[in-house]
């Protein structure tokens, strides 16, 4: 996996010596479960989620201080629950508590939808946020993202967890757009 460089952070593959860092920032209730998975339970359960579902995502790291401060990942194909096709992907992503309101997750967006577009050849990418997540949904309002349409009926931690889910997508004309206007 690639590793990616901005100003202030470092976007790179998982390593399962992020698990104590990871249960840290994981077992906070404001994080997990408005982003539709379980808060973490131990460190033990940090580590195994690195191995099993992190692998293919993207810790996202503050340079300066070499600190954990969340997670992204971009799924191209069938990894994706949104896109369509080959040329189309989705970005997800969460972030630690300590670290909200610093700018910190729209620049490492922004870095995704650079490799997607420029490196990747994707012309289309999704980005979705549950029902009162207003701080997932200022980071892709921020990184332009427009309003597509909305899931209802979508699990989340449960069977009987069902929300409602906001998509928004990003073609790569728009992206480029918005970058001349900076």
């Amino acid at each position: 996996m690639e590793i990616f460089e901005t100003k202030r952070l470092l976007i790179r593959p998982w390593q399962e010596s992020d698990a104590e860092e990871l249960f840290w920032l994981a077992k906070d209730e404001r994080v997990g479960p408005r982003a539709g998975w379980p808060v973490h339970t131990s460190v033990e359960n940090s580590r195994e989620i690195i191995r099993t579902i992190l692998s293919k995502d993207y810790a996202v790291v503050l340079r300066e201080e070499n600190r954990l401060a969340g997670c992204i990942g971009l799924m191209i194909g069938e990894r994706s629950r949104i896109a369509e096709c080959g040329q189309e992907a989705e970005i997800g992503y969460w972030l630690g508590v300590p670290y909200w309101g610093r700018g910190y997750m729209p620049e490492a967006v922004e870095e995704l939808l650079r490799c997607a577009f420029l490196e990747k050849g994707i012309k289309t990418v999704w980005c979705g946020y549950f029902e009162g997540n207003e701080q997932s949904k200022r980071v892709q309002e921020k990184c332009g993202f427009i309003f597509h349409h909305i899931r209802e009926n979508v699990r989340a931690l449960s069977e009987e967890d069902v929300r409602r889910e906001y998509i928004s997508r990003l073609t790569k004309e728009q992206w480029e757009k918005n970058r001349e206007k900076r």
